[in-house]
């Protein structure tokens, strides 16, 4: 069979493309991901995500080379091989950014992606379980939010008290309470909105390959199908691709497009691979060179984290609630109790004294539990993490080959704080500080135990510096690595094709510019809709 339209990998936007180019009944789309099914009990149970942490079945396990602003450690990049992607094993943040971000798109020579124009994309995708209920102002709410979206977003079921003690110290500490970090201000501290359904996470997969949809007979879904590269006729049009399942090869014919929704790495690896990119790196690999395009896994750039790590001495965190109880709680009270949680419960967004304009440049995400090491490293007793990172770093990295061949990891060097003024390794000190400064707060009083990261709380801002070399790591959201732009040194255009080739896209947060002032996943998904009204609306 000859498809239409073949999509590279079911993770946030390729869900969606799968289920919106599918709606035409004449179209026939091959959607392969190289992960599995998500049938995982753990992906559906929203605090499940902490035992998903490090399993490879459903996790890439990436890790970057050694990054020599950190103590040339080498950081754990944890992304999603399972149906679904990273929006299968994420914390369910429901996160957009705010306007001015995507206006700096359309100033970069992003056509199109302006807040005018994206948010429409942004709200058919949103099913916000407060625009049914109307519990907000209609005007002021329904104008910045969708409720009939297939991507189910809902107030937390559960959330633990150290929670709302962070919230109401982030107040003390002179931070506004904010509902709704969608909407007219993302300034402030409160509770996340994530991205669940009645209890249990709302995945891209959930919420865009249900079953009424994988029954489609235009649509077909292989899981455990590793894309091996792109093939061209004429040597410019993209005709179809090469992937390995089961122990065996295929080539499959794409009659319209190829897209390619890897994410930040493995969409740039999979254009290398198959002759797009930088002419140097094709020929080290023994590539032949289908399309020049230097900038193919440049411009990478990553939101870098600090966690503040205090211990609690009262026994209210989920470090001592047992699985067994979770699970019980969930499964037999339908879908109630702790197992809701979606553990970074509560969060912010704050402007440090350094901020270059009225944006809040720093978020945190709280966590009632001690999170060192995202989670691998088990601490003794209870506690409470602060995480902070600074939301429009100036560092950039890249993504390399190692090899010609589509098995191998590719080279990941994220360069964090190698920005040549230091302004990035200045705003992780800032950073430190505002948590520092929020777990001092009065609503801590009673449970404040002794620090455990970092061991003191009158660090100097030198011995910050020192703290965040050793400890920091990613808060999971790289973007960029085939930058959209207007320019000819991008590497797609407005319409997200790739320059210098026919009939290929790539549709995800590779395409980003520059970094949101937030998660990652909501702006994907938007992304995936609005390419998916261009592939389907060519001009």
């Amino acid at each position: 069979m000859a498809f239409d339209y073949i999509i590279i990998g079911a993770g946030s936007a390729g869900c969606v493309l799968a289920n919106r180019l599918s709606e035409d009944s004449d179209c026939k789309v091959l959607l392969l991901e190289a992960g599995p099914r998500d049938r995982h009990p753990f992906i559906h149970m929203p605090a499940g995500l902490a035992k998903l942490v490090g399993k490879k079945g459903v996790n890439w396990d990436y890790h970057t080379a050694p990054e020599p602003q950190l103590d040339n450690r080498t950081l754990w990049w944890p992304r999603g091989k399972v149906l679904g992607g990273s929006s299968s094993i994420n914390a369910m943040c429901y996160i957009r950014g705010v306007p001015q971000d995507y206006d700096e798109w359309a100033a970069q020579g992003a056509d199109g992606w302006d807040w005018e124009s994206v948010l429409p994309w942004f709200k058919r995708s949103e099913g916000n379980q407060r625009v049914l209920r109307q519990a907000h102002d209609e005007r002021e709410f329904d104008a910045l939010h969708g409720g009939e979206g297939l991507l189910t977003v809902s107030d937390l079921r559960y959330v633990n008290p150290l929670s709302h003690a962070f919230i109401e110290a982030g107040t003390q500490a002179g931070f506004t309470h904010n509902a709704d970090f969608n909407g007219p201000r993302q300034h402030g501290v409160g509770l996340y909105q994530v991205t669940q359904r009645d209890g249990a996470r709302c995945s891209a997969a959930t919420a865009y390959l249900g079953p009424e949809v994988r029954q489609r007979p235009n649509l077909t879904v292989h899981t455990g199908a590793l894309v091996n590269r792109i093939t061209f006729e004429n040597g410019r049009r993209a005709n179809g691709v090469t992937y390995s399942m089961l122990g065996q090869a295929f080539h499959q014919e794409a009659v319209r497009e190829v897209i390619a929704c890897g994410g930040a790495i493995n969409s740039p690896q999979l254009l290398m691979l198959s002759g797009i990119g930088p002419t140097d790196e094709l020929a080290r690999h023994r590539i032949p060179v289908i399309a020049a395009s230097p900038n193919v896994g440049r411009n990478l750039q990553d939101h870098l984290d600090i966690c503040t790590l205090q211990h609690c001495v009262r026994g209210v965190s989920y470090d001592r609630v047992s699985d067994l109880k979770i699970a019980f709680d969930y499964y037999l009270r339908g879908r109630r109790g702790p197992g809701t949680s979606n553990i970074a419960e509560a969060g912010g967004f704050v402007r440090s004294r350094l901020a270059p304009d009225q944006r809040a440049d720093i978020q945190f995400h709280f966590v009632p539990a001690m999170l060192d090491d995202h989670g691998r490293h088990r601490l003794r007793g209870d506690g409470y993490t602060l995480h902070a990172c600074f939301l429009r770093p100036r560092s950039r990295g890249r993504i390399s080959l190692v090899s010609n061949r589509g098995s191998d990891r590719p080279r990941i060097e994220a360069n964090y704080l190698s920005d040549a003024e230091g302004f990035d390794l200045r705003m992780m000190v800032e950073c430190a500080k505002a948590s520092r400064e929020i777990f001092a707060q009065k609503a801590f009083d009673p449970y404040r135990g002794t620090p455990i990261f970092p061991a003191r709380n009158d660090l100097s801002d030198d011995e910050l510096v020192e703290f965040i070399r050793a400890k920091a790591e990613t808060v999971y959201h790289p973007v960029g690595s085939c930058r959209m732009g207007g320019d000819d040194e991008s590497v797609v255009d407005p319409q997200l094709r790739v320059r210098g080739v026919e009939g290929l896209r790539v549709v995800d947060a590779s395409v980003m510019p520059t970094l949101i002032g937030g998660n990652t996943n909501a702006p994907t998904i938007m992304i995936a809709e609005r390419a998916a009204h261009l592939i389907r609306n060519p001009s």
